[in-house]
């Protein structure tokens, strides 16, 4: 064909890295705010228990002069509660609770003496404080401790908390 050339494979420009996508998102997915590395991250839902652990979780980073991560985990329900089938699956139910507990937090004066960031995360609660402790290299995990017979049951956060992280934690009553 005359007048046209075919550029050889090693010639063409790739316009998009699959590989690189995919790292770029990884990477944005773990990074995190410098000034948050070994920060107090706070589990917080907005109850009595939480707000104490909140309280202490602020003088906490106050002294150590720290940042705070509050952490709020929104619900997430098994589908077999509906479908009946197996294994269980999760399906996110919309939370808008993280947004209300923003809302209260950024116009709380207590929390004018440290600098502060609020996470949403979704699954289970321990793990995902223990994963955003692990992403920050916290220096501790503070949450309140559970009261009724929810915790009897099915064992409390704290305390299922307390067995497996992988960094201290403190447990508020």
């Amino acid at each position: 064909m005359a007048g046209h050339e075919i550029p050889e494979p090693a010639d063409r420009k790739q316009v998009a890295d699959p590989l690189s996508d995919l790292q770029a998102a990884e990477e944005a997915r773990h990074s995190c705010d410098p000034a948050f590395r070994h920060g107090v991250v706070v589990g917080f839902d907005g109850s009595t228990s939480s707000e104490r652990a909140l309280a202490y979780a602020i003088g906490m980073a106050r002294r150590s002069g720290s940042g705070l991560i509050i952490v709020h985990v929104a619900n997430r329900l098994p589908t077999t509660v509906w479908a009946g089938c197996e294994p269980p699956v999760f399906v996110d139910v919309p939370d808008h609770r993280t947004e209300v507990l923003g809302l209260e937090l950024a116009c709380a004066d207590y929390l004018s003496e440290v600098p502060w960031i609020l996470v949403e995360r979704g699954g289970d609660i321990c793990h995902e404080l223990e994963e955003v402790g692990r992403e920050y290299s916290a220096d501790a995990i503070v949450v309140g401790s559970t009261h009724g017979i929810v915790g009897r049951i099915f064992g409390s956060v704290a305390g299922r908390l307390a067995r497996r992280a992988q960094r201290p934690v403190v447990v508020i009553p």
